[in-house]
């Protein structure tokens, strides 16, 4: 059965109309590229999922192409900073970056005119590469073996539970608010930068909850000291097979995951974007790429540069309403 995220993403190319067969058309690239080094653009701070992920990719294309590929940590604003630096650079395939549901999602719609670049006009999207589901946890205090008994505390005691996030705005913050909404609970959300500055106040019981990407967590939770509560995807999660997603507990129409891919700065040759596609794909099929990424709570994915673009404006539009309503605004 397809997953709601594998439908949604076959809904955006229907749009398009792009055919079977285009999906695998192999375009050959300038003879000469590429001749010097390439760039890639990650978002966060060095060994993170994203970085790990944008590091294989780097390892890959210069393997294969015989050409050394300098990985770039640009963080800030959400990815903003990572992903507008991508926009603005040269569009002749020698930069490429990593882009997420944040930054080609969410952040069109938190950040509003303050967003220096357009996630639709101002890049070559290359290909969804992998899927980041995430996580409901607690400190070992809380009295919840689920969401809704974790509900139910929170309802008992309002204003005493505080969760974290890897930032206001996030898909985990996100998460949270829509729980609040639904819910009527009254939870005080504290964001952090990133995810690793907020698992040691929870890991201490300085937070009670958070809503964070699995492979963040995982280790914690399995040694103990921490545990899971309830995935916010709608299918179970590779990584964590016997915590129950949130759709099964009483929410049925749950779904916040996030998201990674590659893209070009707009204007970048569409032999090079299909050549990079091809690299990329090749190698997130490979059985021992694919294992390596489940060990890291990564969901491996797939797609062609047209279905990629068409994933994105489809993101966008589906986060613009959820931000709106929750109220989440960027100080």
């Amino acid at each position: 059965m397809l997953s709601s995220f594998t439908r949604a993403l076959a809904g955006a190319v229907a749009l398009l109309g792009v055919s079977a067969g285009a999906a695998f058309a192999q375009t050959q690239a300038p003879a000469n590229f590429p001749n010097k080094p390439i760039r890639l653009i990650t978002l966060t701070t060095p060994g993170g999922s994203l970085d790990i992920l944008a590091r294989m990719i780097a390892d890959e294309i210069g393997k294969q192409w015989g050409q050394q590929v300098i990985v770039e940590n640009r963080v800030g604003a959400g990815g903003n900073i990572g992903a507008e630096a991508t926009a603005r650079s040269a569009p002749d395939g020698y930069t490429i970056g990593m882009v997420t549901v944040s930054t080609h999602g969410v952040n069109p719609t938190l950040y509003g005119e303050r967003m220096r670049f357009d996630p639709v006009k101002d890049f070559a999207p290359i290909v969804l590469a992998a899927e980041l589901k995430n996580v409901v946890v607690v400190h070992p205090s809380v009295p919840a073996k689920n969401v809704r008994e974790l509900v139910a505390f929170a309802k008992a005691n309002p204003d005493k539970i505080s969760f974290g996030s890897a930032g206001t705005g996030t898909t985990q913050h996100l998460a949270g608010e829509m729980v609040k909404m639904i819910e009527g609970v009254q939870m005080q959300h504290v964001p952090y930068r990133g995810a690793a500055a907020a698992v040691p106040d929870l890991l201490s019981g300085q937070l009670q909850l958070m809503f964070v990407s699995i492979p963040d967590v995982i280790s914690h939770i399995q040694a103990g000291t921490l545990r899971a509560i309830g995935v916010t995807s709608k299918e179970r999660s590779r990584s964590l097979p016997d915590v129950v997603p949130m759709a099964e507990q009483g929410w049925p129409d749950f779904d916040v995951r996030g998201w990674f891919g590659v893209v070009a700065p707009a204007g970048t040759p569409k032999p090079i974007v299909d050549r990079y596609n091809a690299t990329i794909r090749a190698m997130l099929a490979r059985p021992d790429v694919r294992e390596r990424m489940f060990g890291m709570g990564l969901d491996p994915l797939s797609s062609t540069p047209e279905e990629f673009a068409a994933f994105i404006k489809s993101e966008v539009e589906k986060w613009a309403p959820v931000v709106k309503a929750s109220g989440a605004k960027v100080e």
